[in-house]
């Protein structure tokens, strides 16, 4: 199972663990721990100074962390993020967005769970760079992500990706790759998850091959616990404080939901969970096709804790295309600054991310959240990902700016809000089997003890031994901080 879920906690090949090192010490690199990614303070700023950050350098795993400024080559004290003027939301609560295009290399924070995949791989001798390919399937960010942390770490990285995810995404992988033959176009786009995983397992006969799946690497889940979490407790404690009563996140593969766990362990936070109103699986038990990229859907993600989710809503893509356009054309920020609205800080916000604002505007009408209640979400990406979706926006549906105003913000015609209970739980739970058991061999015992919460918390000490894993690594190469560059 360890193989499944990337839950090592020791070493497991001691010769391509070694072939690692060997490895590692030749190109000089040096890993960073997860306590250091959570807490960036801990890293000499020498380290990745002069270096881009678009770079393929080792140094750029130490920024693999949510306190970039917006150069991404210096650091903030606290994360970037933009408050959404209640001039825009129309509810008393405050909604806070933290920026995820601060990130190295792929400006999304997609990288960051990339990391926490492969990393514990390398250093448990499970993943060897030298002949091993590391199989990123997703659409779009964590593929990316993916290929990134591969190149710099010596090896070839694979994108399994939908043919029609937006043209940035495949322009992005082009520069990156060693081959034409690293970019694995599937059918269809977003809900189009099971082609990307039939895909992989095809790949996954070439024991060569090893696929690290988000949807069931629990790597990503822990590292968005640990790290996106206290990251986001400090932008809410910076903003001023108040009550923290809910932590809104799309689905996707349901890592980033992970950091809800923390934020209601330690304020009670409700954990609100977005999918697209198009394909309602979690409200419905739905299905269908939406451009709402990144959060691929059709299934439960196995990393998904489902019983400790409180809500989950429905985001026509409608609302994020129109909204997308009002965020990035003169004629729709224009129009925002005539009705009170600085439209400064919209151009970080890609589709899923104004899917999560919208849903947290949901959240506070649903819960009649007020004054002193605060919303935190994410900015999984900018609009720098989405150019290329302007005209074909345009040309499908046309745009008008008052319109987008007055339909999704000022009467918020978004979509729909379901508040789950045990029984709208146990049925989001329920629908992963057809998944994992049925069609990807996860044994019946392993996908029923997620039911219990506890269970979920055993794994967290993981991470603490990962880091101890990276820290024994890290002396075996020699390589020490003036030499990752």
């Amino acid at each position: 199972m360890n193989a499944l879920l990337g839950l090592y906690d020791d070493v497991v090949d001691e010769q391509a663990l070694s072939r690692s090192i060997d490895r590692f010490r030749t190109k000089g690199i040096l890993l960073p721990t997860f306590a250091q990614l959570a807490d960036p303070r801990q890293i000499d700023p020498s380290l990745t100074a002069g270096i881009s950050a678009d770079a393929a350098a080792p140094a750029n795993l130490f920024r693999v962390h949510w306190h970039n400024d917006a150069s991404r080559t210096g650091r903030v004290d606290m994360p970037d993020y933009l408050e959404v003027p209640s001039a825009l939301t129309g509810v008393e609560a405050r909604i806070l967005i933290v920026f995820g295009n601060r990130f190295p290399m792929i400006r999304a924070h997609k990288v960051l769970a990339a990391y926490a995949c492969l990393a514990p791989r390398v250093v448990s001798g499970s993943f060897d760079p030298t002949h091993h390919r590391a199989i990123w399937p997703s659409t779009g960010n964590y593929a990316r992500g993916g290929v990134a942390i591969s190149r710099i770490m010596g090896t070839r990285g694979v994108a399994v990706l939908p043919e029609g995810m937006s043209r940035e995404r495949f322009q992005w992988l082009e520069g990156w790759i060693a081959s034409p033959d690293d970019v694995i176009r599937t059918q269809g786009t977003e809900s189009n998850v099971k082609e990307i995983y039939d895909a992989c397992r095809e790949l996954a006969r070439d024991p060569d091959n090893v696929v690290l799946n988000q949807f069931s690497e629990f790597g990503n889940h822990l590292i968005h616990f640990h790290v996106t979490g206290p990251a986001l407790e400090e932008a809410f404690a910076g903003s001023g404080g108040g009550r923290l009563a809910a932590f809104v996140s799309a689905s996707g593969s349901a890592g980033t939901l992970g950091a809800g766990d923390y934020l209601k362990e330690r304020h009670g936070a409700r954990i609100v969970a977005v999918e697209a109103l198009e394909c309602p699986t979690m409200l419905y038990n739905g299905f269908g096709e939406h451009n709402i990229q990144g959060i691929g859907d059709k299934h439960i993600p196995l990393i998904h804790n489902a019983m400790n989710t409180d809500d989950a809503v429905a985001i026509t893509d409608r609302a994020t295309d129109q909204l997308f356009l009002l965020f990035n054309l003169e004629a729709g920020r224009d129009y925002l600054r005539s009705h009170g609205v600085d439209p400064a800080g919209f151009e970080h916000l890609g589709l899923s991310s104004i899917a999560n604002i919208l849903a947290a505007i949901q959240t506070a009408k649903a819960h009649e959240l007020v004054e002193g209640d605060v919303i935190v979400t994410v900015a999984t990406d900018g609009s720098e990902m989405y150019q290329s979706e302007i005209e074909k926006i345009r040309a499908k549906d046309g745009f008008n700016p008052a319109t987008t105003f007055g339909r999704y913000l000022l009467d918020g015609e978004t979509g729909d809000f379901l508040e789950l209970g045990d029984e709208g739980r146990r049925r989001i739970f329920n629908l992963g089997y057809y998944t994992w058991v049925e069609q990807q061999g996860i044994p019946f015992a392993d996908f029923e003890a997620r039911r219990d919460l506890g269970w979920w918390r055993s794994l967290r000490p993981l991470v603490h031994r990962w880091d101890e894993m990276i820290g024994e690594f890290n002396q075996r190469t020699g390589v020490t901080s003036g030499s990752n560059r």
